[in-house]
């Protein structure tokens, strides 16, 4: 049965692709997990990547198990909390001075913060 989901007012359905394209979990590779922590910027050791590993493939195993819960007649929930914002009334009031602002800055260039690069190049 493929996986649908309401959106829209009126709602209509659609189809959805799952996170898991088969009816089970799969390992995670070492490999995969040198992916995953050079995408978050992380430098793992050889035994930690092996630790990860284990752990994330016990992660995506009882992710698969949620999706054999059936589900059908319960609606699709974004939040369990009411979706009231606090807002303050806006009103125009005089901002810092610039010099004052740019003060705590380590670097500033024509009325600026100047920070270094960020973007790396993949290996």
């Amino acid at each position: 049965m493929p996986l649908r989901y309401r959106i829209g007012s009126p709602q209509r359905e659609v189809p959805i692709t799952p996170l898991c394209y088969n009816s089970f979990a799969m390992d995670l590779t070492v490999e995969e997990v040198r992916k995953i922590a050079f995408l978050a910027r992380l430098q793992l050791t050889a035994e930690e990547e092996e630790t990860y590993a284990r752990q994330l493939s016990a992660i995506l195993e009882y992710a698969n198990q949620l999706q054999e819960i059936d589900t059908a007649g319960i609606p699709p929930t974004a939040t369990v909390l009411p979706l009231i914002a606090p807002l303050r009334e806006d009103k125009i009031r005089p901002s810092l001075p610039q010099d004052e602002i740019l003060a705590n800055a380590s670097s500033s260039e024509d009325g600026m913060f100047r920070v270094a690069p960020v973007l790396e190049q993949e290996p």
